[in-house]
């Protein structure tokens, strides 16, 4: 039987509801009915910051976290694929999010593969994922996504998705994801190697 896949999202928006919780979750689901289709077991946990982030703000060390954001971050780092989102927030991912990530063990998400995505106000802030996000996954050693998906807010409407080229940009994601993905599960055979 194959191994089960663990999806986490992660949302850095500190709002409920949220358009970075909407596109995270949209990305999730994306992933989880692609690689199921391929026969893949499926686990999935979103974890939204406007929700869990209290439980990180007091904490200056690991040691000191609440059960829940301990849970929160063992799960980030047992991550099969890992999806992160946040906000632009003064030309960066929130405080919030960073300080969750400074939790995270230095060498826990090595190899792991990330899609990076984040939600603006308009396209201007496009190359945060380029310029921030790929940066700080590259210190962890992850292996991020080829194509990172961005959306600002005309893509949205009463916080749903209604936009076909952000709907196109996350099949894409996903599509060229997914072969990474099963890349790195256990008895894996890429698809070049398998056609020999």
């Amino acid at each position: 039987m194959a191994e089960t896949v663990s999806i986490v999202a992660v949302s850095g928006s500190l709002h409920a509801p949220s358009k970075t919780t909407i596109l995270a979750n949209e990305i999730l689901d994306a992933f989880a009915d692609a690689l199921r289709a391929g026969g893949v077991p499926i686990e999935t946990r979103l974890i939204e910051l406007s929700e869990v982030g209290r439980e990180f703000s007091g904490a200056l060390t690991r040691a000191e976290l609440s059960p829940i954001a301990e849970q929160a971050i063992r799960d980030i780092e047992a991550a099969t694929l890992l999806i992160v989102a946040s906000p632009v927030y003064r030309a960066s991912f929130t405080g919030l999010f960073k300080h969750v990530f400074d939790f995270v063990g230095q060498y826990s998400l090595i190899d792991k593969p990330v899609q990076l995505a984040a939600t603006g106000g308009s396209d201007r802030h496009a190359l945060i994922i380029e310029h921030q996000f790929r940066p700080l996954f590259s210190f962890f050693q992850a292996l991020t996504l080829p194509i990172g998906v961005y959306a600002s807010d005309p893509d949205f409407v009463d916080y749903r998705i209604d936009s076909d080229s952000l709907r196109e940009r996350i099949a894409q994601a996903v599509q060229r994801g997914v072969p990474v993905v099963r890349g790195t599960l256990p008895d894996s055979v890429s698809e070049y190697v398998s056609a020999w």
